[in-house]
């Protein structure tokens, strides 16, 4: 799977930031190609915000939430909840498109295509890649009951 793959979808036009965080955040317009930085910065794992949109409102939704990179993957997971599915989860299922907003080394909003995945197998490496980072020993519970999204960077400059 490749990292990076050419946008599927126009951007959404700018709006000025209000200056705090919310659940109903501003539309954002996602830088149309990589600069090499950007790239260099999407290697690391790191704290991100993360903009889907509402299933049922079409609003930018905003959360943050850790960005990993293994193998050459970018997928986001969080801590096992049988309860419940997050809404970002349900969010992404309507409409797989996102923007990833770099905040540390690099500060710039980078359009994605998020995934869910559902599949055990599919989930195993990610999932075991997540808890080794986090120090968790419950990758039974984690396999079964976490929400996991696999990331491919939209990016207009990368040639087929």
């Amino acid at each position: 799977m490749r990292l990076f793959a050419a946008p599927a979808h126009s951007a959404v036009p700018a709006v000025k930031w209000p200056g705090r965080f919310s659940r109903e955040d501003p539309a954002v317009e996602p830088d149309s190609s990589l600069g090499e930085a950007t790239r260099a910065a999407l290697t690391h794992s790191q704290i991100i915000d993360l903009t889907t949109t509402g299933r049922r409102t079409g609003q930018p939704r905003r959360i943050e939430i850790f960005l990993h990179h293994d193998d050459d993957q970018l997928f986001i997971t969080g801590m096992p909840r049988a309860d419940r599915t997050r809404d970002w989860i349900y969010n992404i299922e309507a409409d797989p498109h996102v923007v990833i907003h770099l905040k540390a080394s690099v500060v710039i909003d980078v359009p994605a295509t998020a995934r869910v995945v559902t599949n055990i197998d599919e989930r195993r490496p990610f999932i075991e890649a997540a808890a080794k980072r986090w120090r968790r020993t419950d990758v039974s519970d984690m396999l079964r009951h976490s929400p996991l999204i696999v990331l491919t960077v939209d990016d207009s400059d990368d040639q087929h």
